[in-house]
């Protein structure tokens, strides 16, 4: 497990005091110390100063890692038939879409999940809403796989739209007008007012920071950003993790599935990066959870 710590360090040289920041990282029995100096006295804008090292941290440590999965990457989708790349899509967008929905509360298992998107055999005894909202998913994602324009509030209202037009056309591609709460978290989604004011800015930052941020971050930026204005009654997380994947895709890296199964540590991610105000600690999950999933071309 890797510790972070950063400290104000104090040094007195002839007489004279002088200011460092510290930053160790321990892994296991290892630690690593990087420092930057700051001068006579600490600086005002100290926080943005630690913030800066922490980016140059976190760059030198994962982005390595990121670019030598997108060329292995690469390079196995290179030598595939289009038949064996058609599959890996189904496969993929089977799994997403179990996982998505599942995250979500919907009761069909990987198997009905499967057999339905695969061979259009629907489940007994299982929510019909559930089963609508699956191949809607499967088809907004295909969708998004074959969009070649970039992101804007235009193509994710009309995802959204797609996702849910079969089980709630009164919410299907609107933006909410009255507040909500999420369900077992702390955070409280922003009101009403401030919901087109949030997006605005957020295209505004996505577009200046698209061709700036390292492709993963800004998948996982792209990702919480969105989710935690919560713009729409149902389905903020699933197209917030829709429009993840179009970042990965639109750049050739590998998209990234979050298994049901590892929903706790994702869901505790976004909450405390939500509530303390800190991108960085869902940033930090997102990064061990993409190097994790794709570990074997790391080999």
């Amino acid at each position: 497990m890797q510790i972070i710590n950063m400290k104000i360090r104090k040094r007195c040289v002839s007489g004279k005091e002088y200011y460092y920041l510290e930053h160790s990282i321990r892994n296991g029995d290892t630690s690593e110390k990087k420092e930057k100096y700051l001068g006579r006295e600490i600086p005002d804008n100290i926080d943005e100063i630690k913030r800066e090292m922490l980016d140059e941290i976190y760059a030198e440590k994962w982005y390595p890692l990121f670019e030598k999965i997108q060329k292995k990457f690469s390079e196995e989708v290179k030598g595939m038939p289009a038949s064996a790349k058609e599959k890996e899509t189904q496969t993929f967008a089977i799994k997403f879409t179990y996982n998505t929905q599942k995250t979500e509360g919907s009761k069909l298992t990987l198997r009905e999940t499967a057999d339905l998107l695969e061979k259009n055999i629907a489940p007994k005894e299982k929510p019909m809403n559930d089963v609508k909202e699956a191949e809607g998913h499967k088809n907004v994602f295909y969708e998004m796989l074959n969009y070649k324009k970039d992101l804007s509030l235009e193509i994710v209202l009309y995802w959204h739209g797609k996702l849910f037009e079969s089980t709630k056309k009164d919410v299907a591609g609107k933006i909410r007008n009255y507040g909500v709460a999420i369900s077992g978290s702390k955070f409280i989604p922003p009101s009403p007012a401030e919901i087109y004011p949030l997006l605005d800015d957020f295209f505004k930052w996505y577009n200046k920071n698209k061709s700036k941020l390292h492709p993963v971050e800004l998948a996982s930026l792209v990702h919480l950003k969105f989710v935690s204005i919560h713009p729409f009654a149902d389905g903020n997380g699933r197209i917030s993790r829709l429009m993840m994947n179009f970042v990965l895709k639109k750049f050739n890296y590998p998209m990234l599935d979050i298994p049901y199964e590892k929903r706790a540590g994702y869901y505790n991610a976004l909450e405390r990066a939500q509530i303390k105000n800190e991108e960085r600690i869902f940033v930090q999950w997102f990064f061990r959870r993409y190097v994790k999933e794709y570990e074997r071309y790391l080999g």
